[in-house]
């Protein structure tokens, strides 16, 4: 009896420990910047070694303007500004990071409009090189003076012991909607990440402009590196490529193979790779402007699959997580009702893995380009996600000005139970470009949430007004590391890792 009554004792003082212990969810800080805004999205690393992830994100005013305040580096403790670094036009792309100085933290590789691509010091946001537009006789760098989308590190290529920078150039925003005018090749373009020289460069092979950031992988138990880019835009034809690093190195782009085709549209949002074939090698997965999906065996390059959305588009990138009863990666995104620029209402859709069925849909909110950040927030065994809409009247279109109230939401998603709850709320706020990140930012095992929103006074919806920055120190224990707690995945390079 004096054991059960011991053992009685013990499960209550569990209870009520457990009961006390447990947290809160908070607003952890809120930074709010005055007349900039954002099209990037967060990436975290330490930048001033406290032992708690930092943020950067690319930012500006409306397009063409200059402003001092074109990346910006935020203390995930509290939020205050650590470094600015200024821009002569917005700074769309996320960072990419690698410490080039060797004093142990990371360095910022970011890019964006105007030919705009910079090094800088993770430290101090100081200037290592930056990309100079010089190349009107070359021939094919003539065409390399429009937006730098996202990069991603590549072995090194020239022997100096560090990764090097593959990204591309293209993308006229002056060139007249719906017309071939004023239209030029997009540029594949490897960088000294030092130095900033350019070590191997080349036009799209179908000679089409380009807005997809590239991605690069190599298989398990293999050293070649595929890359994987695309052409094509909002109403131009295009192509999905892949060709390897040593082939792009030796002026062999234009043998690159065809691995999709679309007429009408192009390839914009960037691919992701996941084994979903279960063959241990990682797979294909991208969808074009004309919201048609494509699976493609990483091994044959032969097509395992395919699924159009009908009567929508998409510029958005898939987030993948495990949203079925199986051990297969499934794919989450948006897509666009309508037709660009006149784009009237969202989808939301997850898709099989396995076979390409659709498992999830919804309309929530209207037409906007975030991405979705993927983790198992509820420990059900299914993944949930958290994404920002914004609810305004969706038939004015993305192009007209918004006179109506407009309203901001981050939301979550359970796809077992198909609930939504909403985590935050602010009218007069959108978000249409900026991607949530989650993730552990002072390693205190619970989730934190950072995310962007955007003032809105009866504006146009790309217009900056000023913007603000929340962390969400949250209650939900961190079980397992996040793998998809940013764009294109918490490492930023679209890869699904295969042992997970």
């Amino acid at each position: 009896m004096k054991i059960i009554k011991l053992l009685i004792t013990i499960f209550l003082l569990f209870v009520i420990y457990n009961a006390c212990s447990r947290r809160k969810s908070e607003l952890k800080w809120e930074q709010n910047l005055p007349v900039i805004g954002s099209q990037s999205s967060f990436r975290a690393t330490d930048l001033n070694q406290d032992g708690v992830l930092d943020l950067v994100i690319g930012a500006g005013k409306n397009e063409f303007q200059y402003s001092e305040q074109g990346v910006l580096a935020f203390n995930g403790s509290n939020g205050a500004l650590l470094w600015q670094h200024e821009t002569h036009d917005q700074v769309f792309g996320s960072a990419t990071f690698n410490d080039v100085t060797g004093d142990g933290i990371n360095d910022v590789f970011i890019g964006g409009r105007s030919a705009n691509l910079k090094a800088l010091n993770g430290k101090d946001g100081s200037l290592i090189w930056k990309y100079e537009y010089a190349y009107k006789d070359d021939p094919i760098l003539r065409y390399a003076r429009f937006n730098f989308y996202n990069s991603t590190l590549v072995p090194d290529q020239n022997g100096d012991g560090l990764p090097d920078l593959l990204t591309v150039n293209g993308g006229n925003s002056k060139a007249p909607a719906n017309t071939d005018k004023d239209r030029y090749p997009g540029v594949l373009i490897l960088f000294d990440s030092k130095t900033g020289d350019i070590l191997a460069a080349d036009t799209m092979p179908d000679g089409g402009e380009s807005y997809m950031s590239p991605i690069a992988f190599k298989q398990p138990r293999s050293a070649e590196i595929h890359i994987v880019f695309g052409s094509g835009g909002e109403t131009l034809d295009g192509n999905l490529y892949q060709t390897n690093l040593e082939d792009f190195v030796h002026g062999e782009l234009q043998n690159a193979k065809i691995l999709a085709s679309e007429q009408g549209h192009g390839f914009i949002a960037p691919p992701v790779v996941a084994d979903i074939n279960k063959d241990g090698l990682y797979d294909i997965v991208a969808i074009s402007h004309a919201s048609k999906v494509f699976a493609i065996d990483g091994n044959t390059t032969k097509m395992l699959w395919s699924k159009k959305i009908e009567n929508t588009e998409s510029s958005n990138s898939f987030a993948v997580g495990q949203f079925t009863n199986d051990d297969i990666p499934d794919f989450f995104t948006f897509v666009s009702k309508g037709q660009w620029p006149d784009s009237k209402g969202s989808m939301q859709v997850v898709f099989n893995g396995k076979n390409g069925n659709i498992e999830f849909t919804d309309s929530i909110g209207c037409t906007g380009f975030s991405s979705p950040v993927i983790y198992d927030f509820n420990k059900d065994g299914i993944d949930d996600a958290i994404i920002s809409i914004n609810e305004f009247d969706c038939s004015r279109g993305f192009v007209e000005a918004i006179s109506s109230t407009i309203e901001n939401k981050l939301i979550s998603i359970d796809f077992k139970k198909h609930e939504i709850n909403v985590i935050d709320r602010a009218e007069k706020f959108k978000n249409i470009f900026s991607t949530p990140w989650i993730g552990d930012l002072d390693d205190d095992g619970y989730i934190d949430i950072v995310y962007s929103q955007y003032y809105s006074e009866s504006s146009y919806l790309t217009s900056f007004l000023g913007m603000r920055i929340r962390r969400i120190s949250s209650s939900i224990r961190m079980k397992k590391p996040v793998i998809w707690g940013a764009y294109m995945g918490s490492a930023g390079d679209g890869i699904y890792p295969i042992d997970n």
